[in-house]
């Protein structure tokens, strides 16, 4: 039976942490006290030091040699679970597609463990449950947010593969080679897809950044370099991170931008822009996911031969033109981002992009209109490479995004010290001990800190919509408990354990979701509600969870 100390004790552990969120949401919302650039290096320090230290310092002290088979293999048992039926659901109803599947996924089975989940449920249930919580922690790091990127990566390289090689060319593949300074396919960066055939027919594809030059291409001295205008995101790790500059323009002169020039600000702010949530690099984004974002402009300009491209200062028109005619034949793709690519064709022609803007992270298309129609069969007979080549895409990405990332090496490292500190009895020396301490003494306020400047910068707390708002908070908050409940009962747990198991269940959604959603354009609105607007509802909702299950 809960008993008012047992309330009491929840409300002393939630309460700080709400207060710290309240604070910096009034501080930027009403006091305008800080600005964004300043938000953005207080998120810098959080992403890039705070979460990470504390990460390292909660997996540290646990000893994992003292692991919680059962406990474990209910949270692995239910995320696996949503998994199978999603991708059933994906496989074979129309209604299904792997890009709901990611995005119902995170919602369903990534709470916010280390932040949320550590303090609430150690002042629910007890001190051993920070043990039980670490060990969350540590799988959503190294597995769940990992096959989070891998289905991201897949998703953005079969973009790729679809506009660059649509219909049965894609089944000819047989090998990509990515440059070295390509680390995602997300489409932030504007990259190149350039392929040779060999003798037996064979497709050998090279991605590269549009940006950089090949070794082994020739550019001809007339021909300059391609200027693309592309909405850009900072390159930090996780998700505090907000970002204001603007995005980089080259190539393209004010005549041809139609007043959009370059080192202007965008209308709106950045609110909270990761990107790249792995990179130590920052690079400069201006907007967010709320915004419609400028239209993509490719310039390049050869010896009387290559078509300029110029976005038109009438909204929704791009106009394509070539000095000459007879002077470029044949089509030429160019691949900017996962889902949107152009043809060049000879002559001079205009392309009606309807009423709705080009938007970067709507992955929106831009076909001619007399090629909608073999478009829409080339999709439906589209095939892909070999699976093993795909495969070997992805990894080589995922790797390189993984070596980014310092909360992969915070918790490969606290993994690593644990082992052999219980292993041993290795104590840490406190010269280390005391200064892994004051920082991760500040991680967790600074991380609610982080998410109160994130909610004041936002336009509004429910971005996706009142339908898709609910449905997310349905199947975070209910769905989610649920299926972890089943699964718990199955494994076995019961009393306190399989209560705990059930709240950490219902905590508020992930950040890091919310990050790579923001990242590969896919439904950012949706993972934003679910942080905003669940971190509200999550105090409540924990709490009778809590009454209930001690009824």
């Amino acid at each position: 039976m809960i008993t008012e100390d047992d309330f009491y004790k929840v409300m002393c552990a939630m309460v700080p942490l709400y207060f710290a969120m309240l604070v910096a949401y009034g501080s930027v919302k009403w006091c305008k006290i800080f600005s964004a650039e300043q938000c953005s290096g207080i998120n810098r320090f959080v992403a890039v030091f705070a979460v990470p230290v504390l990460s390292f310092h909660f997996i540290s002290q646990n000893n994992p040699y003292q692991m919680d088979t059962k406990f474990i293999l209910a949270d692995t048992l239910s995320k696996a679970l949503v998994l199978l039926l999603l991708s059933i659901w994906a496989v074979f109803f129309k209604s299904g597609s792997l890009d709901w599947l990611i995005t119902v996924f995170s919602v369903a089975t990534l709470p916010n463990t280390l932040v949320m989940g550590i303090p609430l449920l150690k002042a629910m249930y007890g001190d051993f449950t920070q043990s039980l919580m670490v060990q969350l922690v540590v799988l959503q790091c190294i597995i769940w947010y990992t096959l989070l990127l891998f289905l991201f990566e897949y998703r953005a390289a079969t973009l790729l593969i679809q506009a660059r090689f649509p219909g049965s060319a894609a089944a000819a593949i047989s090998k990509f080679d990515v440059d070295d300074d390509v680390i995602s396919l997300d489409g932030r960066s504007p990259l190149r897809a350039d392929s040779e055939v060999d003798e037996r027919g064979r497709i050998r594809v090279r991605i590269r950044r549009s940006t950089s030059i090949s070794p082994n291409t020739h550019v001809p001295a007339a021909e300059s370099s391609i200027g693309i205008i592309t909405p850009r995101a900072s390159d930090l790790s996780n998700a505090e991170v907000f970002s204001v500059n603007t995005p980089a323009i080259a190539g393209l002169d004010d005549a041809v931008l139609g007043g959009y020039r370059s080192g202007s600000r965008s209308p709106h702010l950045s609110g909270y822009a990761s990107s790249d949530a792995y990179s130590l690099q920052p690079t400069p984004r201006a907007s967010n996911f709320n915004e419609v974002d400028t239209a993509t402009a490719t310039a390049t300009t050869t010896a009387a031969t290559t078509p300029t491209w110029a976005l038109s200062p009438v909204a929704g028109k791009v106009f394509r033109q070539s000095p000459s005619p007879a002077a470029f034949s044949g089509v030429k793709m160019t691949w900017e981002s996962p889902g949107k690519y152009v043809e060049i064709r000879q002559g001079f022609k205009d392309v009606n992009v309807s009423d709705k803007e080009a938007s970067f992270r709507e992955n929106i298309k831009i076909p001619m209109a007399e090629e909608e129609t073999n478009q829409k069969a080339s999709r439906e007979s589209q095939e892909m490479p070999n699976a093993l080549v795909t495969l070997r895409l992805i990894l080589i990405v995922v790797g390189r995004k993984l070596s980014r990332n310092p909360n992969t090496y915070s918790s490969v490292l606290g993994l690593l010290w644990s082992l052999i500190s219980f292993k041993w009895n290795v104590g840490m020396p406190s010269l280390i001990k005391y200064s892994i301490q004051i920082i991760s003494d500040a991680g967790l306020g600074m991380a609610m800190f982080s998410l109160g400047l994130f909610m004041a910068l936002q336009p509004r707390i429910i971005a996706c919509g009142t339908k898709r708002a609910t449905m997310g908070m349905v199947i975070r908050f209910i769905c989610g408990p649920i299926l972890m409940s089943a699964a718990s009962i199955l494994i076995g747990l019961k009393g306190v354990k399989l209560h705990a198991a059930i709240v950490q269940a219902a905590l508020p959604q992930g950040i890091v979701p919310f990050v790579f959603a923001r990242e590969y354009g896919l439904h950012p609105d949706i993972l934003s509600t679910g942080v905003i607007f669940g971190m509200l509802v999550s105090l409540p909702v924990t709490l009778l969870y809590y009454v209930l299950l001690g009824l």
